[in-house]
């Protein structure tokens, strides 16, 4: 059987101050009216029955999970005591659906990505699925580029077969500008969407090969997956793995990996310029969310209010301003990525209060 697994443990940091600890990325409301991680889960559920899909989060996010996906049995969202990067995910819940499942063929999906055209994404699925039942192979799926994105990993595929489904060449870490116009006039590198599809089988004998430390743990984890206290061995296994990624750790390691080109609109939303481009706009270019907002000859630029101030703005032009009643954000949507920063560098001083 086919099985879908959301990952929604991330922190979201680049969105501070509406993604907090108690309240990260995939929860919030950026755009499309519903949570990120609600989205995630309309944009599979005609294709996995409920019992068939997964949530791996944090342990505290387990009940919020819950709030905005309630259709999902709550044994089936599973919390993580502590973060240990996705490979350690793709070792626990892999082994999980192998006990339940000897056939399993998982999807594993970010919370957290924005997709434009559902349907063309659930075709993709579709097939990644029956090539991964039939090969036996990894594979992910690949977005066709736009622009030398710098804040992407990329794919190189073997341009020699024929697509939509391509050998893997290499797998490249996030580039500098001149790399990624490098890679974009190549024509044989993909965005890495960070979504994987394989057999259980199949990715745990990766696991084998290349992280066996990881694989011992499963297999002492693997007698209690299945009994009534199957999140106490689940809690130990994560107490004990090392941490390391998925990639780093099989991807850019195994033989047999695949990749398949796709072009669905495609964002990973990694920060307030991408909520900016996903969000609805006014005649002016304006994304704005929330009450309470009043806008004067200002144009392109992203406005959140979460909290019960008037925010106006007059004259502005490309400017991101986020108020959550307790903290106010305002910069270029160029300076989106700094948001990181400022979190590492500036507010660890104020304590826990804004964090």
């Amino acid at each position: 059987m086919n099985y879908a697994v959301i990952m929604a443990g991330g922190s979201g940091t680049r969105f501070w101050p509406l993604s907090r600890k108690a309240l990260p990325k995939q929860f919030l409301r950026l755009f499309g009216g519903t949570s990120l991680i609600r989205q995630t889960y309309e944009r599979i559920k005609a294709l996995f029955p409920d019992e068939h899909i997964y949530v791996v989060t944090n342990s505290g996010y387990v009940d919020l999970v819950h709030a905005h996906i309630p259709e999902l049995p709550l044994q089936n969202i599973i919390g993580e005591p502590v973060a240990k990067n996705t490979a350690p995910c793709v070792a626990m819940i892999s082994s999980l659906l192998l006990a339940k499942d000897p056939d399993a063929v998982l999807s594993i999906l970010p919370a957290d990505h924005a997709i434009v055209h559902g349907d063309h994404f659930r075709e993709i699925l579709q097939l990644s699925l029956d090539e991964a039942r039939e090969r036996g192979g990894l594979f992910t799926i690949g977005i066709k580029p736009s622009r030398p994105e710098t804040g992407y990993g990329y794919i190189q595929i073997d341009g020699s077969a024929k697509g939509p489904v391509y050998p893997v060449k290499t797998f490249a870490e996030k580039p500098d500008l001149p790399t990624a116009q490098a890679f974009l006039a190549s024509g044989d590198f993909l965005w890495n969407s960070g979504m994987f599809i394989w057999k259980a089988s199949s990715i745990m004998r990766e696991f084998d090969a290349h992280l066996p430390d990881i694989s011992e743990l499963c297999e002492a984890m693997k007698p209690g997956l299945l009994g009534n206290d199957a999140q106490h061995f689940i809690d130990d296994f994560y107490h004990r793995v090392e941490s390391i990624s998925i990639d780093y750790g099989i991807m850019e390691k195994a033989q047999q990996v695949y990749v398949i080109q796709a072009d669905f609109g495609w964002s990973d939303v990694g920060s307030w310029l991408a909520a900016w481009e996903l969000g609805e706009k006014d005649l002016s270019g304006n994304s704005i969310h929330g009450d309470s907002v009043e806008v004067v000859d200002t144009h392109n630029s992203y406005v959140h209010n979460a909290g019960d101030r008037l925010i106006a703005l007059v004259g502005m032009e490309d400017v991101v301003v986020v108020d959550t009643g307790d903290a106010i954000l305002i910069m270029p949507k160029s300076k989106s990525q700094d948001v990181k920063t400022l979190l590492e560098k500036n507010l660890p001083r104020h304590g826990d209060r804004y964090l």
